[in-house]
């Protein structure tokens, strides 16, 4: 996948990380947009049809998340939230709202393309193949058998535990947060569902780590949620 296929839209109010963000994806080939306020920033999405959005939070004029409701009223775009809000619940809301991924601000440059590149893959469906299988760094997830398989041994989950795999998988490199993967999987979301998930998660943890190395597919972001890692590409 080459990076200069790609054309992106920065949102960004502050000139200075604006900037940044330029220099740094032409610099990687790809092509830029940018916007300093979030009214020219849906103007843009909706007129140029970018292949990702980097999105700021704190914009001077609407609120971030006013932007990210409006692109996924008409548009799959993938969105990388940009925050320097500490609050976990802003940025749970933002991912709940269709986010893709988000970066806490500062960041690094490495750590900015990595994201990148990764929720752009993942954009494209390469991961997650088309015959019903996931298969990502020695883990196959067959969703039509309903079998998990890692490192060639074949692991046994029960059906919440499965679902919650299978989901985290069909939205791999995506950060999914506890709301969403709890209404997912029970239909509601309350401090019931989330200790039922951290549960389940904790019983999928202890599985993958009887095999060496299993626990590197799954990371856990506290108070935020999980992301399932895709390494084949």
């Amino acid at each position: 996948m080459q990076s200069n296929k790609y054309k992106l839209l920065a949102i960004e109010d502050e000139p200075e990380i604006r900037a940044l963000l330029q220099t740094l994806l032409e610099a990687a080939g790809y092509k830029i947009l940018s916007a300093e306020n979030g009214e020219t920033g849906k103007m843009l999405q909706a007129s140029h049809q970018p292949d990702l959005v980097l999105l700021d939070l704190g914009l001077p004029d609407i609120d971030g998340r006013e932007v990210l409701r409006a692109i996924r009223k008409d548009s799959a775009c993938p969105v990388i939230v940009l925050s320097a809000i500490s609050d976990e619940d802003v940025i749970v809301q933002a991912l709940d709202l269709g986010a893709n991924d988000y970066i806490r601000k500062p960041f690094g440059a490495a750590e900015l393309l990595a994201r990148v590149r990764n929720t752009l893959r993942t954009a494209q469906g390469v991961i997650a193949a088309s015959d019903g299988k996931f298969a990502s760094d020695g883990l196959v997830i067959d969703y039509d058998a309903r079998t998990v398989e890692l490192d060639g041994t074949q692991i046994h989950f029960t059906q919440t535990e499965y679902n919650i795999l299978a989901l985290l998988a069909k939205h791999s490199g995506k950060m999914l947060s506890y709301s969403f993967i709890c209404k997912e999987i029970w239909g509601y979301t309350d401090a019931g569902s989330t200790k039922k998930l951290q549960v389940n998660m904790a019983n999928i943890r202890k599985k993958f780590a009887a095999i060496p190395n299993g626990l590197r597919h799954i990371t856990n972001e506290l108070g935020v949620g999980y992301r399932m890692q895709n390494k084949d590409i």
